[in-house]
């Protein structure tokens, strides 16, 4: 073991070690490094005629295919295909009803079981203790009974040897993670998972969480987990990012392996052919509606006005007025405000000066906090569902009907047939994919989830929808369902705020996209300008019109 402050002499580079992986540390950026060799090529990951049921529903039948050694391997489908059950079986968590799971020829009957085996999940959900440190979080579940493994003095060194490499920014060992963001949160999870030598990696979307740099960061990790050897599975729905990252890739279908491709035969269109069972046009990102329908509409009346605010003392101020029909999409790179302005816009945070309102019939409210934006006819739809969002001890009926009780109550009394209307509606217009719907809601895969939470937001008949990341851990069928969606809100006068950590959701579904940097509102595009790249360039604070040949503020 190298110490994190030794010198490579030959390089003058700080090189540390963490697990199975070099992190080799020069003046430009970090670069993970194979620890360890292997022979690639051999299966290590057998999944032969697999079936797994909850009750009456099948998330997985006969389901079999293969990983390698050295290889990055994607499992890819809708929501409620089999993906993250079959996450849950490599992992020792469940057991499967027939059929056989084995890494090595060897069985994962527990999660203990499956940690010995060399195999490391990072499930979609992520698993913290809130209350704890980073440090804590990074070897939980990591000590004896009695008796740690290795001091905290060797804890600290290991955990910023592996952080250093991951993080762009660094991290306070000592802060606990309810004060750090989503996107490092997931990075905890992951170099959580790295730090136990794993020989097979299973990344449950984890990308996820992840904001556009983070992402690519994520990729250069993968990477060289493979060139060490390792074998790693990607369950992602973000398919644009396989054709370039995956060495072969097996697409499931309502809990079925319909194919296996490899190499060049990854393609979005053949990964939506497969998926969908029908044949989809070979383009990275279909047009949702004709462009006439997008724009600004300057004679529409204001819906939500924001004036005078400021996220920080420090900050400039922030003036933005979003009117009726109008789609605005919120960007930024992680950290730079995006976040906290949609949380102070829809009563969650308050801001250091200014204020907000809602102009709702002719009269205008002023939002200072969740219950005054309720009032007003406001609806936030979080982007983490299972901190934010959901009631993991309650049904599916219980999760979406709790936001709808008083409004269908009536002296006391809840109107139970009412309520059961709304869910079967918001069930058809969704698409929710459920069994029964007394069964707990974690029964259900993400996408269907997450379904349930914007579905109980859109039955109260909201004016205004602040959406926070809502795609995330979602199939492009549902995206796309979801985009269609609330195009025909917009067009029936409802007000969408949309934040995203995935740039191409902008195009083609926004009237203009607010750009945050540095806690205030760098730039506005509106549809015509609105491109990725234009995006892009404008979070890393360049002129929008010139892009990263411009000059960067």
């Amino acid at each position: 073991m190298i110490a994190a402050d030794a010198l490579d002499t030959r390089t003058n580079n700080r090189i540390v070690r963490a697990g199975a992986l070099v992190v080799q540390e020069d003046d430009s950026a970090a670069v993970v490094k194979p620890g360890v060799a292997s022979t690639p090529g051999i299966d290590v990951v057998a999944v032969r005629e697999v079936s797994k049921s909850f009750g009456e529903t099948h998330a997985l039948r006969s389901c079999s295919f293969s990983a390698r050694v050295g290889e990055v391997h994607a499992i890819v489908g809708e929501n409620g295909s089999g993906k993250s059950t079959l996450a849950k079986l490599l992992a020792g968590v469940l057991r499967p009803d027939s059929g056989s799971v084995e890494v090595n020829g060897k069985r994962p009957a527990s999660p203990h079981a499956a940690r010995q085996m060399g195999i490391a999940v990072v499930f979609q959900e992520i698993l913290v203790a809130e209350g704890g440190t980073v440090l804590d979080n990074l070897f939980l579940g990591d000590d004896g009974l009695f008796r740690a493994r290795m001091s905290q003095r060797q804890k600290r060194g290991r955990a910023q040897e592996l952080l250093s490499g991951l993080v762009a920014s660094p991290v306070d060992l000592d802060a606990t993670l309810d004060e750090l963001p989503l996107n490092t949160r997931q990075w905890i999870v992951i170099a959580r998972a790295l730090l136990g030598n794993p020989r097979v990696v299973v990344f449950d979307e984890s990308t996820a969480a992840l904001d556009h740099p983070s992402v690519e960061r994520f990729f250069d990790v993968v990477r060289h987990l493979r060139d060490s050897g390792v074998c790693v599975l990607i369950i992602t729905h973000r398919i644009h990012e396989l054709t370039t990252i995956c060495d072969r890739a097996t697409v499931l279908s309502d809990g079925v392996d319909v194919s296996t491709l490899t190499g060049a035969e990854i393609t979005e269109a053949r990964l939506l052919e497969l998926m969908r069972g029908e044949v989809q046009p070979e383009t990275h990102h279909p047009p949702l509606l004709e462009r006439p329908l997008r724009g600004t509409r300057a004679h529409a009346e204001e819906a939500l006005v924001v004036s005078g605010v400021k996220l920080t003392a420090q900050a400039a101020p922030i003036d933005l007025t979003v009117r009726t029909g109008e789609i605005v999409g919120l960007a930024g790179l992680e950290g730079h405000g995006q976040v906290e302005f949609i949380q102070m816009v829809t009563g969650f945070r308050q801001p250091a000066a200014g204020h907000v309102y809602v102009n709702r019939n002719g009269h205008r409210y002023t939002i200072d906090s969740a219950k005054s934006a309720d009032r007003a006819g406001m609806a936030y739809i979080p982007g983490d569902r299972n901190s934010e969002g959901l009631f993991p001890n309650l049904s599916v009926f219980e999760n979406f009907g709790i936001s709808c009780y008083r409004a269908t109550s009536r002296a006391g009394f809840i109107n139970g047939r009412k309520v059961k209307k709304m869910f079967l509606e918001q069930v058809d217009d969704l698409s929710i994919r459920l069994g029964r719907s007394n069964a707990p809601i974690n029964s259900l895969s993400g996408g269907s989830q997450q379904k349930v939470i914007i579905g109980r937001s859109l039955a109260a008949s909201p004016l205004v929808i602040a959406l926070n990341d809502p795609t995330r851990g979602v199939d492009i069928s549902t995206k796309r369902d979801l985009y269609a969606l609330l195009r025909s809100l917009a067009q029936g006068g409802k007000t969408i705020l949309f934040l995203s950590n995935e740039i191409e959701e902008f195009v083609d579904l926004c009237d203009r996209v607010v750009v945050f940097r540095l806690q205030t509102v760098f730039s506005t595009l509106p549809a015509e300008q609105t491109t990725s790249d234009a995006v892009l360039a404008a979070m890393f604070g360049y002129n929008d019109s010139e892009g990263f040949d411009g000059v960067r503020r």
